[in-house]
């Protein structure tokens, strides 16, 4: 599948520079797990992705605390319809997608905290996927951050961006029901400018990946996460803003269960580690895809 992006921005109102505008990014890190490159065939599927996401530091450029008190918590359920047409582009499969995340977010900041609930950053674009092999498959495509959660500046938490994003996307699977499953989706981000901060957060080279072993009964076992690095600095008011580029790297325990009937779930724990100028905490994913 092309990329899934649950939306759930964090935007924190801190003293200081952290990355991206607030510490956050458009794409939430890790999202995508096993099968993230392999295209079905034709046809309408749903996909349900669930996080739950913890982070009790934001971390500075040295690696340290930033502040004394900080908490996030973060619940999101984001559906995903996708439909793979039966056209030829470019020899591959044509293919479109609409996510709508629904977020559940606080954050506390030195003894103040605001909670937030509602519907996220709408995310759609199209896809072509491509299959070099029975096992061997491949997805180009371009997502869109449209900036429909709610954000206002002044306030601790928000649950959308206030900014347009895109993202092109390479992702590649190799699928074993007996054997070596791995799969990586890589991800470049170009962030417009937020008009009511007049901030522009740089730009965001990050991949998601997946490697498992497959006991061709359905069960996929082996690990998962993803690795995250800013390339170029945060704009304020036109001026750089130096020394703040985020970077991260997570990994844990990643599953995938496949049925007979055409529906699988994957589902993984991951730790985040290496944080600069980001929250640094763990999360939970689990990702339902069912055809229609």
């Amino acid at each position: 599948m092309p990329a899934l992006t649950v939306g759930c921005a964090l935007a924190f109102c801190l003293p200081g520079a952290q990355a991206t505008e607030g510490g956050g990014s458009s794409y939430p890190m890790g999202a995508e797990n096993y099968m993230t490159g392999a295209m079905p065939p034709p046809g309408f599927y749903t996909q349900i992705f669930a996080e739950s996401y913890r982070a009790d530091r934001l971390l500075d450029n040295r690696g340290k605390s930033a502040l004394d008190d900080f908490h996030l918590r973060a619940d999101v359920i984001a559906p995903r319809l996708i439909w793979v047409t039966e056209q030829k582009v470019l020899d591959g499969d044509l293919a479109f997608h609409l996510n709508v995340p629904l977020v559940d977010l606080r954050v506390d900041v030195n003894g103040q905290h605001q909670k937030k609930t509602g519907m996220g950053d709408i995310i759609f674009g199209p896809a072509l996927g491509y299959h070099y092999s029975d096992k061997f498959h491949a997805i180009y495509a371009l997502d869109v951050f449209a900036p429909t959660g709610r954000y206002d500046r002044g306030d601790l938490a928000n649950i959308g961006r206030n900014y347009w994003a895109f993202e092109p996307i390479a992702a590649f699977s190799y699928v074993d029901p007996a054997g070596v499953n791995a799969d990586i989706k890589v991800m470049y981000d170009f962030n417009l400018r937020n008009r009511a901060t007049d901030y522009r957060s740089g730009q965001e080279l990050h991949a998601d990946y997946s490697l498992g072993w497959g006991f061709d009964n359905g069960w996929v076992v082996g690990v998962g996460g993803y690795v995250y690095r800013q390339t170029t600095d945060d704009r304020q008011d036109g001026a750089r803003v130096e020394d703040n580029r985020g970077r991260a790297f997570a990994i844990g325990p990643s599953i995938k269960f496949a049925s007979d009937s055409g529906w699988f779930v994957t589902a993984k724990w991951q730790k985040e580690s290496e944080v600069r100028n980001r929250p640094e905490g763990e999360a939970y994913w689990v990702k339902l895809t069912i055809p229609l």
